[in-house]
């Protein structure tokens, strides 16, 4: 009895422990990768495969995770670098290296750490871009820093799986001295080009100043033309209407005349009476007899004279 029981219990505990180590190879075998990310499969010590993003399955035991490769885009900051300058001056460089892996079997065993291998290809083509250039070329051509490095860079990394997106250098940081120099002789170019904008100012507002009181003269001289031609036309309308008015006048005397039928005779007399008032100025003293009064006297003569 005790046989059968202890025969039981053994087989029970067997089948259990069976049971149990299968649903451990299962649960082993069955490997879930998060999104972006893949793994690296050896299998006895073998590359054997690639896994993806999702549930993936492996021998347990035989297959072994050498790594999991983040593939989103990685941004390494690197520690400031001495480069020498061609005019033998030491700056320091601030860079920064945006990569992305794209085969991480590459990745994995083509380099030990492509991190390192990136820090140090940068530091070295960065050394041999300033080098060639003075400090104030290398602080005016990041532009052309950055695509030679990441030309370099590019090339190098390939064959790591590795693909440098972008580098950018943060900052140059020239010696304390260059530095205070830079800053003297900007302020100088600063106080020069506010000399030369003041100077310029001053001189555009006599040219101004000047051309108006140019133009106020030119104006002013133009209104005592305008206002004398006006003046003229004015006296000389002024005197024709005057005169047009005594030829007016002159020919309604004459008109009078014609039509109260005066005589010569009676003209001679009025003009020989004319001439007593003449002769009674106090300014007077010398007068002379004009001719028209022998006309007159003869036109009298023969008005009294025997018919």
């Amino acid at each position: 009895m005790f046989d059968i029981l202890n025969s039981l219990d053994f087989g029970s505990i067997l089948t259990a422990s069976v049971l149990i180590i299968i649903a451990l190879l299962l649960i082993r075998s069955i490997r879930i990768i998060p999104q972006a990310t893949a793994a690296v499969v050896e299998r006895l010590g073998r590359y054997h495969k690639t896994m993806n993003a999702g549930v993936n399955l492996v021998f347990p035991f035989i297959d072994v995770i050498r790594s999991n490769v983040d593939l989103r885009e990685q941004v390494v900051d690197f520690p400031p670098q001495s480069v020498i300058t061609e005019d033998n001056l030491v700056v320091s460089i601030d860079t920064v290296i945006y990569y992305q892996v794209t085969d991480p079997k590459s990745a994995t065993y083509e380099i030990a750490n492509f991190v390192k291998g990136i820090e140090q290809l940068t530091v070295t083509t960065l050394r041999n871009a300033v080098g060639s250039l003075d400090l104030e070329e290398a602080l005016t051509s990041r532009e052309a820093i950055n695509g030679a490095l990441r030309t370099v860079l590019d090339e190098a990394t390939g064959k790591w799986g590795v693909r440098v997106n972008r580098v950018e250098i943060r900052d140059i940081v020239p010696p304390e001295s260059v530095r205070d120099s830079m800053e003297k002789q900007m302020k100088a170019e600063r106080e020069k080009r506010a000399s030369i904008l003041i100077a310029e100012g001053t001189k555009q507002a006599d040219i101004l100043t000047a051309e108006g009181a140019k133009q106020s003269e030119i104006l002013r001289a133009e209104g005592a033309a305008k206002a004398t031609v006006l003046n003229a036309e004015a006296d000389a309308k002024a005197q024709a209407l005057v005169a047009d008015g005594e030829s007016q006048a002159i020919q309604k005397v004459f008109d009078a005349l014609a039509n109260a039928k005066v005589t010569d005779q009676a003209l001679a007399y009025k003009y020989i009476d004319q001439l007593k008032e003449l002769s009674n100025g106090d300014a007077n003293k010398v007068w002379f007899i004009p001719t028209e009064l022998t006309a007159a006297a003869a036109a009298l003569g023969r008005a009294f004279g025997p018919k």
